[in-house]
């Protein structure tokens, strides 16, 4: 264990979907270690789960607060980074009691419920000086980046216009009432926040655009529906936005698309040439040219790609490498960052500056919903002297 980083981890316990997944993630390159976790509400659930993990059942916590303050009079053992796997409600307030407790977070997304209590957290931050992640999973692919480097390179030329899609199938029946706990959670406003299927797969696409185009999202009009009328959050919606660097796009996010599971994807047009890349298929990226040749890139470490897409590769082409990778890159460069003392941002995580740009978008989203699609702004959040470093 010398040398990794301690993760203790909240939520993920019996019957949880996402928890295991950041496990396997951080696992993969072996630069942290879990010793610790409030597993779930249910001790007995925390208990089981603790020991399916193979970790010492006095560390499975009956609650948050009790693992935050064990943990901290431990010795050289302890815990040193928390993992919040929780519903959104909860990420803030656990977030917070983490950093206030001297740990680093990485937490799932979005960060909060609301932009306020994100801008409370960032303050917080800057005070304790401890690190946040925010797990925008897809951001650690490595054909990610290369879509980023060549859409903001001068070949390219200007980027004018930008499609993001993230359609899944799985809320195409009322799926929270047949007993689906990941559907309660996600369609009740008082857990998930103000948007459903925005808030969770619409961020991803939100953050998607953002990155590869290396601009901000200025302002958009959105539309957001169910189409279950006892489903009191969207399930489907698409917002026309406007970038700093002068590009218009259309992202569309939906919950409602039968028969699809989690196609992701993305297209962005510049002056000269397109890109096109499919979270499904995740190591090819297709760029069209202006002069009618295509190119298609292809992960691997034996490929030429950019320094930031071969660093985010383990493999030689044609092995293929997916989500669990893309997951672990985020956890590898955020253990990195935290061991070196090094920004966040330096290393490629997503951090604060990533969750109140993305609680900035549900809000304006959800705003000019419920204003009949009016053109509305998206809040830039403030870079006062509470926040001063925290922004990128």
């Amino acid at each position: 264990m010398a040398g990794r980083l301690r993760l203790g981890m909240i939520g993920g316990g019996q019957g949880a979907f996402i928890g295991a997944v950041h496990r396997a993630a951080a696992r993969l390159d072996g630069a942290t270690a879990l010793v610790c976790g409030c597993f779930s509400r249910d001790p007995a659930n925390s208990r089981e789960t603790a020991q399916a993990l193979h970790l010492d059942p006095e560390r499975a916590y009956p609650s948050a607060a009790e693992m935050f303050a064990a943990e901290a009079a431990r010795g050289n053992d302890a815990m040193e980074a928390v993992v919040i796997v929780t519903p959104n409600d909860t990420h803030v307030p656990l977030a917070k009691a983490a950093a206030e407790a001297g740990f680093h977070v990485m937490s799932d997304k979005p960060a909060g419920i609301a932009l306020s209590e994100v801008k409370s957290l960032a303050e917080t931050l800057s005070v304790s000086g401890t690190a946040y992640g925010l797990t925008h999973t897809y951001l650690g692919y490595p054909m990610v980046w290369q879509a980023r480097h060549l859409a903001t390179s001068k070949a390219f030329g200007a980027i004018r216009r930008i499609l993001v899609e993230y359609p899944q199938g799985w809320l195409s029946s009322r799926a929270e009432a047949d007993g689906s706990k990941q559907a309660e959670w996600r369609t009740d406003p008082a857990r998930s926040g103000p948007s459903g299927a925005f808030g969770d797969i619409g961020s991803h696409a939100h953050s998607l655009a953002e990155f590869v185009a290396n601009s901000r999202m200025t302002r958009l009009s959105a539309r957001l529906r169910s189409h279950f009328v006892e489903r009191r959050l969207d399930d489907d919606g698409e917002a026309s936005f406007e970038m700093e660097n002068g590009a218009t796009g259309v992202l569309v996010a939906s919950q409602v698309c039968a028969g699809e599971e989690n196609s992701l994807a993305i297209r962005i047009y510049g002056e000269n040439a397109g890109l096109e890349w499919r979270q499904m298929e995740p190591n090819t990226l297709i760029e069209r040219r202006g002069d009618g040749s295509v190119f298609v890139h292809r992960a691997g470490v034996d490929k030429p790609l950019c320094d930031e897409a071969l660093a985010r590769c383990r493999l030689p082409s044609g092995h293929p490498e997916g989500y669990i990778e893309a997951f672990a890159n985020l956890y590898r460069d955020f253990a990195g960052a935290v061991r070196d003392g090094a920004p966040l941002a330096s290393r490629g995580v997503p951090g604060i500056a990533e969750a109140l740009r993305g609680m900035a978008f549900l809000e304006a989203s959800v705003a000019s919903a419920q204003a009949d699609g009016a053109w509305t702004d998206i809040a830039a959040p403030s870079t006062g002297p509470d926040l001063k470093g925290l922004l990128t």
